[in-house]
C-alpha cells in the first residue's frame, strides 16, 4: 500500500471512512479482497509471494494498512511487512499493546508505516520513529515517508478525500484514487530513486507496463460496528481487471 488517505472521527456515526491505492510490481502475485479460508473473519486481498496483506478489516471491525517507507539506502529485513498487518487482523491484541511488540521487532523489516484500529481507537506506527502514537479526530494522509508528509500526492488526496465528506459515497471515493495526474518536476519530492522514478510515482494513481496501482481499495466504518469494503484490481498500465464489494457479515 502506497498512499491512503483517511478521516477519523470516533464520536460520529461512522468513525473511520478510508481511501487507499495499493502500489507494486505487476507480476507480484496476489489475491483480490476475499474472507480468508484459513482464518474466517479476516477479510483482505493477500501478497501470495509472502501471505501478507496490505490492508483488510475483520466482522468485528478491526482494521489495519501498511504502507512502505521509500528509502533505497535502507537495510531490508528478511521478514515481510505484510505479516504485520495479518497478524494484527487474525489476532485479538489491542492496538496500542500490539504496536509495542511490533516496535521492538521492527529491526526484521524493511521501512514501514503501520496504522491499526478498532471502533474507537486508532493507532500509527513509523517504524524510524519507533514510537506508537494515538491519533486524534482528523482527516490524515499517509504515503511513503511519515504522517502527513507534504508530498504533493497525497495533499492533493487528502483535499479531495475533504471535499468528499459530505457526500462520501463509494464511486466517489474510488474516483478520487483514480487521478493520474502528475505534479510539475520542481514539486516532485527527492527520496534518492532518480527524476524519471520520482516522477511515475508522483500521481495518486500510477501507471506502466511493469510497476503501478494494482488496487484501489475503500473502507467506511460506522458507529453500529457495520463496515463496507470496496477494491478495484488493476493490471499494466492501469486497465481495470475486477471489482470486490463487500459488507460486515450478518450473524
Amino acid at each position: 500500500m502506497c498512499l491512503i488517505v483517511f478521516a477519523w472521527q470516533p464520536q460520529g456515526a461512522m468513525p473511520l471512512r478510508l481511501a487507499a491505492n495499493r502500489d507494486e510490481f505487476y507480476a507480484r502475485p496476489s489475491a483480490a479482497l476475499s474472507e480468508w479460508q484459513e482464518a474466517p473473519g479476516v477479510f483482505a486481498g493477500r501478497d501470495l509471494q509472502a501471505g501478507g496483506t496490505w490492508l483488510g478489516i475483520t466482522a468485528e471491525g478491526r482494521f489495519a494498512a501498511l504502507t512502505n517507507i521509500r528509502d533505497p539506502g535502507q537495510k531490508i529485513g528478511p521478514r515481510s511487512r505484510g505479516e504485520l498487518t495479518a497478524d494484527y487482523l487474525r489476532g485479538q491484541s489491542p492496538p496500542e499493546a500490539y504496536l509495542q511488540e511490533v516496535a521492538k521487532q521492527a529491526h526484521h523489516y524493511a521501512g514501514f508505516n503501520l496504522l491499526l484500529g478498532e471502533l474507537d481507537q486508532l493507532w500509527y506506527l513509523n517504524s524510524q520513529e519507533g514510537r506508537p502514537r494515538r491519533l486524534e479526530p482528523g482527516i490524515y494522509g499517509l504515503c511513503n515517508a511519515g504522517l502527513d508528509t507534504p508530498w504533493p500526492k497525497l495533499l492533493r488526496a487528502r483535499e479531495a478525500l475533504r471535499e468528499r465528506l459530505a457526500n462520501p459515497h463509494r464511486e466517489a471515493l474510488l474516483q478520487l484514487l483514480g487521478d493520474a495526474r502528475q505534479p510539475p518536476e520542481h514539486l516532485l519530492p527527492q527520496t534518492g530513486v532518480g527524476l524519471e522514478t520520482e516522477r511515475l510515482l508522483s500521481s495518486i494513481f500510477i501507471t506502466s507496463a511493469t510497476y503501478g496501482t494494482r488496487a484501489s481499495t475503500v473502507l467506511q466504518l460506522a458507529r453500529d460496528g457495520h463496515w463496507q469494503i470496496s477494491e478495484r484490481t488493476f493490471g499494466p498500465q492501469g486497465v481495470q481487471q475486477g471489482e470486490v464489494h463487500l459488507q460486515r457479515p450478518t450473524s
